[in-house]
């Protein structure tokens, strides 16, 4: 059997060695740097696709604030449900209204911030929806759509969206397991068209950077290194990273 020599071998070794530590080194530099800077980041998603519990891992994770969306307090949302026609226009705009009040607050929040909620996801995913199931007048469609784009203009984006993206599957299970009564009546075809309009969103979608989760294939609940490969991703774009790749 003939004989390896052994000094290339070892420069192969000392040099790739190097590599990985100058890589580390980088890397460290880099999220410290990141660490001195204030974000803010959204958490966007389906029903059920995990936004509340991502931004509760997520800012124990780097000490970011939490923000999650509020229930019950839209006076319209009873009279929205018991008839849709005639309360689909009140309803989105004072949704509206209260997520500009909340995304001016996140801006001017002196430390990095983590919602679980975009003004985005009021407007082009649940008002465009309704508008698909006649439930919103293609008029007021209009009037809110113009409202919406005006806001837009003067207020300041992200720095980055995290979207969530989920089988109609497995929304229906995370909904099952999470037990809330008032969500065991959503249907398939509900969540497939919700599911159709997000990924017609973000798929245009350019006011800011987006890093895309694919949730079917992480547990960030359960797993640590999930959790740390995610966060990871999470720092890779914000330090200016075009492409982000989980797998």
């Amino acid at each position: 059997m003939p004989l390896v020599p052994l000094v290339p071998l070892v420069r192969g070794w000392y040099a790739g060695m190097v590599w990985q530590v100058a890589s580390d080194r980088g890397r460290d530099t880099v999220n410290h740097a990141l660490e001195m800077k204030k974000f803010v980041v959204v958490v966007a998603g389906n029903i059920g696709a995990g936004k509340s519990t991502l931004v509760a891992r997520l800012s124990e994770k780097l000490g970011w604030m939490p923000f999650y969306e509020a229930v019950g307090e839209n006076p319209y949302l009873a009279d929205f449900y018991r008839d849709m026609p005639a309360w689909s226009f009140h309803s989105p705009v004072f949704f509206l209204a209260r997520q500009l009040r909340h995304q001016l607050a996140l801006a001017q929040h002196p430390a990095s911030v983590i919602p679980d909620r975009c003004l985005y996801e009021d407007a082009e995913i649940f008002a465009a929806n309704l508008r698909l199931q006649g439930a919103l007048s293609e008029r007021d469609y209009a009037v809110y759509r113009e409202l919406y784009v005006a806001i837009l203009q003067y207020l300041p984006p992200p720095d980055l969206v995290i979207y969530l993206r989920a089988s109609v599957e497995a929304l229906l299970a995370r909904i099952t397991l999470r037990g809330r009564d008032f969500e065991q009546a959503i249907s398939r075809e509900y969540l497939a068209r919700l599911n159709d309009l997000y990924e017609g969103w973000i798929a245009d979608f350019t006011l800011c950077p987006v890093l895309t989760l694919p949730t079917d294939d992480l547990n960030f609940v359960d797993n640590e290194a999930h959790l740390d490969l995610i966060v990871q991703k999470l720092r890779d774009k914000l330090a200016g990273k075009e492409e982000v790749v989980f797998g």
